[in-house]
C-alpha cells in the first residue's frame, strides 16, 4: 500500500471514533434532559438527513477539489454540531450538522481509494479501512459509554478552569467538549493527506444543473447488472445496521437491564465481530466473486430475529459477534464490487454520493419508521424481529433478482465478470 493510504486511515479513524462516542453522548444528553424516547431514536434519521438531501452535491464536490481538503472541512463541520449541543441547540439539529460534516467526508473518504490504488488492491484497502473503521466504532461507543460514565465524567466535572465558566455541567456535555479534540486531531491528519494528482472535475456554475446528472448516475448504477446487486445489498445492510445501533441500546436495557454504559459495552462487541469478518473478506474474497455472499444475508437476517430469544449476557457476546462478522464479510466485497462498477460508470466522488443516498435514504427511512413505532410503544423486541425479517426477505429477493439478471442478460453479467476479473487481477 501506498505510504498516503496510512494516512487516510489514521485520519478515518479519529473522525470515526469521534462519530461513534458522540452518538452515545447524544443519547445520554437527551436522556438526561428527559425527552420522549422516540427522539433518541431519531437521532439515526436525523444524522442520515442531510446524505439524503445533499446527495446530488457532496459527490460532486469531492471530485472538485483536493480530497484531503474536503475532508478538513467535513471535520470542521462536525466540530461546528458539537459546539451547537453545548451552546443549548436541540441535540437532534445539533447532530444533523454532524451529519453534515459526515455526508461531505464519505465521498472524499472512499473516492481517495480509487484515486490512489489500482483496482486489484480495493477489496484489501476496503478490508482495511473498514476494519479500522469498525475498531474505531468499538473503542468509540466505548469511550463514548465511558465518557458519560459516572467514575470519568466526576472527574472531567471536577475539573475547575480559573476565571473561565465553561458551562458545562452534565456527564453528555463534558463529553462532546472532549471529542472536539478528537475531531480536531482528525482534521490534523486530514491536513497531510496527498494530492493525488486526478484531474479535478468543476462544479458547475449552476449548482442545481448537478440534480439531473445526480439522478442520471443514480439510474446507471441501478440499471447496471452488477451495480444493481451490490447496491441493492449495501443499501439494505447498512439501511438495517444503521439503525441497529440505537436499538441493540434499547434491546441492552429490556433484555438485559444495562445501563448506557454497559449497552455502549456490548455494541462494541458487534462491531468487534464486523472487523473481523471485514479483515477475512478483504484477505479471503474477490472482485469478480462478490455475489456469492448474498447468500449470507439470509442468514444474517434469521441471527437478527434470535436476539429476542436471548436474556444472558454470555450467549449474547459470542452471538454478537457471529452476527457482526456476518455483515462485515459481505459488505466489504460488495463495497468494492459497487466502487469497481461506480468508478467505471462515473467517478469515484460521483458514484460514492449515489451509494450514500441509497444507503442513508434507507436509514433515513427506516429509522423515521422505527422512530414513529417507538413512539406508539412497540418494544426493542419487535424492532429485532422486523429487522430481521426485513434483512432475510430483501437479501432473498435480491438473490432472486441476481438469479434473473443471469438467465435473461447472461452476456452482460459475464462480460462485467470478466472485467471485475481482469481488473482483480491485472489492476
Amino acid at each position: 500500500m501506498k505510504r498516503g493510504f496510512y494516512t487516510i486511515m489514521a485520519a478515518q479513524f479519529f473522525s470515526s471514533l469521534a462519530d461513534n462516542a458522540l452518538f452515545i453522548a447524544a443519547v445520554e444528553l437527551l436522556k438526561t434532559s428527559r425527552a420522549p424516547a422516540w427522539q433518541a431514536a431519531a437521532l439515526v434519521p436525523m444524522f442520515a438527513l442531510f446524505y439524503v438531501v445533499l446527495a446530488p452535491f457532496v459527490g460532486a464536490f469531492a471530485d472538485a477539489k483536493p480530497k484531503g481538503q474536503v475532508m478538513f472541512l467535513s471535520n470542521a463541520i462536525k466540530v461546528v454540531g458539537c459546539l451547537m449541543m453545548l451552546l443549548g441547540m436541540h441535540p437532534l439539529a445539533s447532530y444533523a450538522i454532524v451529519g453534515l460534516g459526515a455526508a461531505a467526508y464519505s465521498p472524499a473518504k472512499y473516492g481517495i481509494l480509487t484515486e490512489l490504488l489500482p483496482p486489484s488492491q480495493l477489496v484489501k484497502a476496503n478490508g482495511w479501512i473498514e476494519g479500522l473503521t469498525i475498531a474505531s466504532i468499538i473503542l468509540g461507543i466505548l469511550l463514548g459509554g465511558q465518557l458519560v460514565g459516572h467514575v470519568l465524567s466526576h472527574r472531567m466535572l471536577a475539573l475547575d478552569f480559573p476565571i473561565i465558566d465553561t458551562g458545562i455541567d452534565t456527564p453528555p456535555e463534558a463529553a462532546i467538549f472532549v471529542l472536539i479534540f478528537v475531531y480536531c486531531l482528525a482534521a490534523w491528519f486530514n491536513t497531510r493527506i496527498p494530492v493525488t494528482g486526478v484531474e479535478m472535475r468543476p462544479i458547475p456554475r449552476n449548482a442545481l444543473e448537478l440534480v439531473p446528472d445526480f439522478w442520471s448516475c443514480n439510474g446507471r448504477l441501478w440499471h447496471d447488472k452488477l451495480g444493481q446487486i451490490s447496491l441493492a445489498t449495501t443499501t439494505l445492510i447498512w439501511g438495517v445496521t444503521g439503525n441497529l445501533r440505537y436499538i441493540m441500546l434499547a434491546w441492552s436495557a429490556a433484555a438485559l437491564g444495562y445501563s448506557t454504559t454497559q449497552a455502549s459495552a456490548l455494541s462494541g462487541v458487534v462491531a468487534l465481530g464486523t472487523a473481523a469478518g471485514a479483515v477475512i473478506a478483504s484477505m479471503r474474497a474477490r472482485l469478480d466473486r462478490a455475489i456469492g455472499v448474498i447468500p449470507l444475508g439470509i442468514v444474517l437476517g434469521a441471527l437478527v430475529i434470535c436476539l429476542r430469544f436471548i436474556d444472558n449476557v454470555w450467549i449474547a457476546a459470542p452471538f454478537l459477534i457471529l452476527l457482526g462478522a456476518l455483515a462485515g464479510f459481505m459488505v466489504v466485497p460488495m463495497n468494492a464490487l459497487l466502487q469497481h462498477r461506480g468508478h467505471n460508470l462515473m467517478g469515484a466522488g460521483r458514484s460514492i454520493a449515489v451509494q450514500n443516498f441509497n444507503e442513508q435514504a434507507c436509514i433515513l427511512g427506516l429509522g423515521a419508521l422505527y422512530s414513529l413505532s417507538a413512539g406508539m410503544g412497540l418494544s426493542a423486541f419487535g424492532a429485532v424481529t422486523g429487522f430481521g425479517l426485513i434483512v432475510a426477505g430483501f437479501m432473498w429477493l435480491i438473490r432472486r433478482w441476481h438469479a434473473r439478471n443471469c438467465v435473461q442478460h447472461r452476456d452482460e453479467v459475464e462480460h462485467l465478470l470478466e472485467l471485475a476479473r481482469h481488473d482483480n487481477v491485472h489492476g
